[in-house]
């Protein structure tokens, strides 16, 4: 059977930039695609938020990887021209109980190493944003929108300049783990062996690794599907910074984004969901949407919510269960050199995928 050197499983955003790392450190890659394009699942149905690190639990995977993504993402998108801005967030408070939750996100953005939060009073507030509603807000000058899909398409312009190859229509079946090599099987029957086998295929990462052959079950983690729906709005964007309210379980709220053309959008909400092909917006959701956006926007008018797109979350925590963090798997837990596994790559796995290629460099070098 023909052999390579890497093969990265999944052409999402992370799976691209390892690959790109890995090509761009002399290493043969293969990226191997189901779908008959780069990013079409997690990487091209989110909100395209470029995020500070405000929010993860300190010394996680998620902050650290965050804000050096995001550092590393906006130096990327300067330099090779990709659309982004650094437009800014402001997370709001609309109630007293809301206002002592912003005291405590603030206080673990600085232990995140997070430095250019500003505490706005009502009235600051108000000034930068007359239609908002709210006690008190955290802005966030760090936090901005990118285009992820000319973001995607230079990174697949990176691996192929370096060498490497993406290939699409290209299913992973199984995988064999041996102490020298690695084999594959195709769903077309071809077979290949490679050095290093990267699964970055977000919301199959999972089921895929219960078919790596000498892998323990107990090292994969159940994946659950967060579906956030998402609704746009008719009519001129109200605000010019991004508007999240005080997080909820399971996400960041109910939230207003602005894409580089100048849309507003809100969301994604929370729902779990069995299947990855749940995609079509749930339309019912709506009336939640208005209640949640009128509590730091009240004119928001009826009828002016139109039902968007939807995405689903990879998440390795279900319902009512703790946060999870990042998980990049390598040799050191699974005791298989070459293989690194990368589950619950969810939120802020977009901000974070330049660092995260640079982390599984590491990975494998160790």
């Amino acid at each position: 059977m023909d052999r390579v050197d890497c093969v990265v499983v999944g052409a999402g955003v992370v799976g691209l930039a390892v690959a790109r790392s890995l090509a761009l450190a002399g290493r043969e890659v293969l990226v191997l695609e189901t779908a008959g394009a780069i990013g079409t699942a997690t990487s091209s149905r989110n909100s395209e938020v470029i995020h500070a690190g405000i929010y993860y639990k300190p010394d996680s995977l998620k902050a650290h990887l965050c804000v050096l993504g995001n550092k590393m993402l906006y130096a990327y998108c300067e330099a090779r021209g990709i659309a982004h801005r650094r437009c800014g967030k402001m997370i709001v408070a609309t109630d007293s109980d809301q206002k002592a939750k912003l005291l405590n996100i603030e206080e673990a953005a600085k232990r995140n190493g997070i430095t250019d939060l500003v505490w706005l009073d009502r009235q600051t507030a108000l000034k930068l944003e007359p239609q908002l509603v709210c006690d008190a807000a955290l802005l966030s000058s760090s936090t901005g929108i990118v285009d992820s899909h000319a973001l995607m398409l230079s990174l697949q312009a990176d691996i192929e300049n370096a060498g490497g190859t993406v290939v699409l229509h290209s299913t992973l079946m199984q995988a064999k783990l041996e102490p020298n090599v690695i084999e594959l099987t195709m769903k077309d029957g071809t077979r290949l062996a490679c050095n290093v086998l990267v699964n970055a295929a977000g919301l199959t990462a999972s089921s895929l690794a219960r078919n790596f052959s000498g892998l323990g079950h107990e090292h994969i983690p159940t994946t659950f599907y967060a579906k956030g729906n998402y609704f746009a709005l008719s009519g001129k964007a109200p605000f010019t910074h991004l508007i999240y309210p005080v997080p909820e379980a399971g996400g960041l709220g109910v939230h207003l984004t602005i894409d580089l053309a100048g849309q507003a959008k809100f969301g994604p909400d929370v729902q779990w969901v069995d299947s990855v092909d749940d995609l079509v917006v749930d339309a019912e959701r709506g009336d939640a949407f208005y209640a949640e956006v009128r509590k730091y926007w009240p004119s928001l008018q009826d009828g002016a919510l139109m039902p968007a797109y939807a995405g689903i979350r990879p998440k390795i925590s279900g319902p009512n269960e703790p946060v999870s963090d990042f998980v990049i798997q390598g040799a050191n837990v699974h005791g298989h050199p070459g293989l690194v596994n990368l589950f619950g790559i969810e939120s802020p796995g977009l901000t974070s995928s330049l660092a995260i290629g640079e982390a599984v460099i590491q990975l494998l070098d160790n």
